[in-house]
Formats: structure tokens, sequence, C-alpha cells
């Protein structure tokens, strides 16, 4: 493996779960042998685990909404065709530095069109490089984009490694034209970090309310604190999340009564799943993955905001396996989320499942076997 290494692009707008993710996925190349560099075009992220790694912050940006068309540099200021410029040759020269083999680019083309100014020239640089996409199992499904998205992959990419179990979701169920690329995808597992080997006490027995890492997640908080007298599980505690970008922390703790602990996001948040009585988020990638691993009771809240499909697919698809219960964000109430947590609690955990969750090693595996 000598001499091998990986230059990795990911762009987080809205949460985090795109960077934390992409994380997950360079450690295992590294543990597999090669030299990784992470670059990120999002937001800094205090706590996230770079170990082993090369990693570029960018120039970050963000998205000023749910609806992703304004994109905010970081003085919070409408990106400028002078910063795209700026950020697209800082993109480059971190891609020479690298002197990559191996060119991962998460979401594009089947996303983040936003990026076009710095990923079309980095893909024109990419040389002799082997060209993937890191996609998650679901997409944002837009018909009409799809043309566009297939010419650039089949003149621009190699492979697509679909972060997914096909027994779960097939990449057709989001991606109609997933037929005409059927030889370059690759399943790989569900991405998700191994679970701590020393699971503590924290959150025994406990009702664990989270909203990803986002800013889009109060409405959920909210209904969840509003919801705990009218369940059966009102005389635990309730611990509520309130993500990494919180302003609205106080005001959460303020509607909190006793009995509720609201507090920020936490480094422990996989043992809180392993240990609650019952988790209540929405349907994120990220979330839902460790929900499953962890073997956790679940109800969850798939985010619809801006058209946004992808989490109600995830959660319709698992829920028919019987593996959690899912509100919709359109009905969303403390009475609706009340009769959810009481279906939940009344089911036994849910019994160990053959979910692929290996795809951070299986991608790994695969990148190695196309560069031996």
């Amino acid at each position: 493996m000598a001499g091998k290494s990986v230059f990795f692009h990911v762009q987080h707008l809205l949460g985090i779960g795109h960077l934390k993710r992409a994380a997950t996925l360079c450690r295992a190349l590294a543990a597999a042998g090669f030299e990784v560099t992470l670059a990120s075009g999002g937001q800094p992220v205090e706590g996230l685990c770079l170990k082993g790694l090369n990693f570029v912050q960018l120039p970050p940006v963000s998205a000023a909404d749910a609806s992703f068309k304004l994109l905010l540099d970081e003085n919070h200021r409408p990106i400028s065709e002078l910063w795209k410029r700026k950020r697209a040759a800082a993109l480059l020269e971190a891609w020479r530095a690298a002197r990559a083999q191996v060119l991962v680019i998460e979401l594009f083309p089947f996303g983040r069109r936003q990026l076009r100014f710095e990923l079309l020239p980095l893909l024109e640089q990419a040389g002799e490089a082997l060209v993937l996409c890191s996609v998650r199992d679901l997409l944002q499904s837009r018909p009409s984009r799809e043309a566009e998205a297939l010419e650039l992959l089949e003149r621009c990419f190699d492979h697509v490694l679909v972060h997914g179990d096909p027994r779960i979701a097939l990449f057709e169920h989001s991606f109609g034209a997933a037929a005409r690329i059927a030889g370059r995808l690759h399943y790989t597992g569900y991405v998700v970090d191994e679970p701590p080997q020393a699971i503590g006490e924290a959150g025994r027995g406990e009702v664990l309310v989270s909203a990803g890492g986002g800013a889009v997640g109060r409405r959920l908080l909210e209904a969840a604190i509003r919801a705990r007298p009218l369940t059966r599980l009102r005389g635990l505690t309730w611990r509520v999340l309130a993500g990494v970008n919180a302003d609205y922390l106080e005001g959460l703790q303020r509607l909190a009564p006793p009995g509720i602990v609201v507090e920020q996001n936490r480094q422990d948040f996989t043992t809180l799943l392993r240990n609650c009585e019952l988790s209540i988020s929405q349907a994120g990638y990220n979330t839902v993955v460790e929900t499953l691993q962890a073997g956790a009771r679940a109800v969850v809240v798939p985010f619809a905001d801006g058209n946004e499909a992808e989490q109600g697919l995830r959660a319709r698809l698992l829920a028919e396996r019987g593996l959690l219960e899912r509100v919709e964000a359109s009905g969303l109430a403390p009475e609706t989320l009340a009769a959810a947590v009481e279906r939940a609690a009344e089911r036994p955990r849910p019994a160990a499942h053959d979910i692929d969750l290996d795809g951070a090693r299986r991608s790994a595996e695969l990148v190695r076997q196309w560069t031996s």
C-alpha cells in the first residue's frame, strides 16, 4: 500500500452528517494503509475525530436555510464570484499538494450542484487518478437533473460507492436512472463508527431526544418536551440534545420541566443510544444507522422542510421492517409524538438484525482492490 494516497472532498451545508460520515470513511481508509487527505468545505466542527488524517479546512460555506438556494460565506454574506474563485483555487492547491492517486467526491454529481464552480475544475485536474463518488443510501429525488448527473458520472467517474444495504434501500428508489450506471454502483453497507468497547452507565433507562447536528430540529425537540407527560415513560428522565448550533438552547431549557435535561450534543451519543429506553430523533442517515447499531427502540420524525424527501423514504422502509415507529413532520404534535412513543414502548427492544453496517471497512477494501 506504500505510496497510495486518497483525497476526499466533502461539503456539509446545514447539518454535520456529511462531514461525520466522510471522517468515518477516511479513518477506515487510513486504517487500511492509505495516506488520506480530507478536504472539508463546511463550517468547522469541534470534537470531530481526525486521527491519522491530513485535514484541510477550505474557506467555509453554509446554507442560509433548508432550501439550499442561498450559500453564505464565513462572514454570513452571500458568496460572491470572487469568493468562488478563491475557494476553487484553495481546493486545487490542496489537491496538487496531496499528490493523490484516488479522488473521492462526496455526493456530487448527484447533489451539490452549487459547487460546480470548484468541482468541475477539480475533476479536470484529476488526470490518471481513480475517481469515485461517495453517496448515502438515498438521494433527494430530482428526476429533472438525472440526465446531467449521468453525463458527468459517465464522463468523469470510475465507480460510485453507495453506502447502504440493498436489502433495505435500492439506489433506484431515489435515482430512477440507476440501471444506466448499474455497472458502476457498489453497495458497501451502511457507514458507522465501531461502538466503544467500554459502555458506561450514561443515559441508562432514559428517553433520548436528538435532532442531529444541524439547526432545523427545534420543532421536534419542543414537541418531545410537551409529549412527555402524555406517555407511559413520563416517570423517566428525558435527555434532550439540542445540536451544536443551538442558539435556542436556553429557550428549550426554560420550556423543560423537572425530569427533562436539555443540553448540547455530547461526544458519548452512541453510549446514550445503547443505554436509552427509547430514542426520539429525525431520520438522518447517521442517527438512524447509529440507532440500528445500538438496537434501541426508536421513534423518528423525518426532516421534510424544503421539499426534502430522503429521510421520509428511509423512515418508511425501516418502519416496514418493524425497526422503528415514525411520525410525519406534517402531523407532528405532542399528541401524535406521544402516541408513537406508546407504540414503540410496547415493543421489546429490536431483535438482532442482519442489516449490513460494515460500510466503512468495505469501502476501504474496494478502494484497495481498485488500486492494487
